[in-house]
């Protein structure tokens, strides 16, 4: 079941142009190399062990005592570039500990792979849960994916060159 739901202070609506793609339900990468007409290219920024914070742990469906203890995620932090030299896309991939079990220790090891090659490889969507919120940087999607029984949230920001670019 997905939910949509519009939280920003400012009550402003994402561009026309963005809605569909905030809400796009399959792989975002997929959508992005479309509209490039040529594969991602992925920069990574970061990756590696961080502790949640109380916001992520509630966004992953962390309840009661749970959210008060310590809780650490593989996290991979990416940016997206299409058929342009400025990026489209800032992404932050967030994967608690308990969920790298079994064949999803492989997300630990991604590289510059985008991460919707290995999440929509069998299925072309996925049982999630969508929050829509304007940032410093631009209208921001944040997924909790159900990937095989594992919590993953996943967040996108649409960058200004991504609105520049038209296709």
């Amino acid at each position: 079941m997905t939910h949509h739901h519009f939280s920003c202070s400012t009550h402003l609506s994402p561009p026309n142009e963005l809605v569909s793609w905030l809400n796009a339900k399959g792989s975002l990468t997929a959508m992005l190399e479309v509209k490039a007409g040529q594969p991602l290219r992925v920069k990574r920024s970061f990756e590696g062990y961080r502790p949640l914070s109380v916001t992520q742990k509630k966004q992953l469906g962390v309840q009661g005592t749970m959210l008060n203890r310590p809780m650490l995620a593989w996290v991979r932090e990416v940016q997206l570039y299409g058929n342009d030299e400025r990026p489209w896309v800032q992404a932050q991939s967030i994967f608690p500990l308990p969920s790298l079990t079994g064949r999803a220790r492989r997300l630990q090891q991604l590289k510059g792979v985008p991460i919707g090659y290995v999440l929509f490889k069998r299925s072309r969507t996925l049982p999630n849960q969508r929050f829509i919120q304007l940032t410093a940087d631009g209208w921001q999607r944040q997924t909790r994916y159900d990937w095989y029984g594992r919590k993953l949230l996943i967040s996108e920001v649409f960058l200004p060159a991504f609105l520049s670019e038209r296709a």
